[in-house]
C-alpha cells in the first residue's frame, strides 16, 4: 500500500478513522496474516444489501425477478473490477512477492475482493449509513445507465452471441492451472476461438469466475478484428 492513501480515501469518499482496518482492507492473504478476507466477506454481504436498497427505491414498478437481475449486474466480479480499476485500487493492494511477480494488483478477483473489503472495513469504521453513502456514490453512474429492460450480458453470453452473430464455432473453454490452498484456489482458464486465432487468459476465485474474465478479454480482442 502507498504511503499516502489519501488519493483513494478520496474517491471513495470516507477518510478511516482506523487505520488498521483500512491496511487489512488492502491487504491479501499472500501477504500476511492480517488478511482481507473476513471483512471481504462482511462487505459482500453489505453491497448485496445496499445495492437491493438504491434498486429498490429507483425502480419502484419492477418485480422481484428483475430486481435480482438487476442486482446480480452490478454486483457481480466484471462490475467490482471495472470500479476497482476507475479507483485506482490495485496501487495501494499489500500483495506478496508471488502474487506481485504474476502482476495480482491487475487481477480481477483480486480487485474485486478488496473492494467488497474496502465496504466491509467502511462499515466497521463508520457503519451502515456511511458505507451505504459510500455504495450510493460509487455506483451513481452504474445505477443510472443500467436499463431494466436490458440489464448487461455477461461476458460468456455476449462472446457467444457475437460469434453465432458471425456463424463461427463456440468458443473453447480450457483449465489452464490451478494454484492455492483448497478453500482459497485460484484458476486460470484460456478461452480459444481458433478460426480468428484468438486464445485469452482470464483468472479467478472460480472456475466459473476465471471463465468470465477469459471470455470478456476475447470478446474485447474480437472486437478490433
Amino acid at each position: 500500500m502507498q504511503a499516502d492513501s489519501s488519493p483513494l480515501e478520496s474517491a471513495l469518499g470516507h477518510v478511516f478513522v482506523r487505520r488498521e482496518l483500512l491496511q487489512q482492507a488492502l491487504t491479501h492473504r499472500s501477504h500476511g496474516v492480517l488478511h482481507n478476507e473476513r471483512i471481504e466477506f462482511l462487505g459482500d454481504s453489505i453491497l448485496n444489501c445496499v445495492v437491493a436498497v438504491l434498486l429498490f427505491e429507483r425502480f419502484p414498478e419492477l418485480r422481484e425477478g428483475e430486481l435480482s437481475r438487476l442486482r446480480a449486474t452490478l454486483v457481480r466480479q466484471e462490475t467490482l473490477f471495472e470500479i476497482a480499476r476507475t479507483l485506482s485500487l490495485g496501487d495501494f493492494l499489500l500483495l506478496g512477492e508471488g502474487e506481485l511477480k504474476s502482476g495480482g494488483f491487475r487481477r480481477p478477483s483480486i480487485l474485486a475482493d478488496a473492494l467488497e473489503a474496502l465496504f466491509g472495513a467502511i462499515y466497521l469504521d463508520a457503519g451502515f449509513e456511511r458505507v451505504r453513502q459510500v455504495i450510493a456514490g460509487i455506483y451513481q453512474t452504474h445505477l443510472t445507465e443500467i436499463d431494466p429492460q436490458n440489464p448487461a450480458k455477461d461476458p460468456k453470453t455476449a462472446l457467444q452471441e457475437q460469434l453465432q452473430g458471425r456463424r463461427l464455432p463456440l468458443p473453447q473453454y480450457v483449465l489452464r492451472s490451478t494454484h492455492g490452498e483448497a478453500h482459497a484456489q485460484e484458476f486460470e482458464i484460456e478461452c480459444r476461438v481458433p478460426v480468428l486465432g484468438i486464445c485469452a487468459v482470464g483468472s479467478g476465485g472460480s472456475r466459473r469466475a476465471a471463465e468470465q474474465e477469459a471470455a470478456r478479454r476475447a470478446f474485447e480482442m474480437i472486437s478490433t478484428k
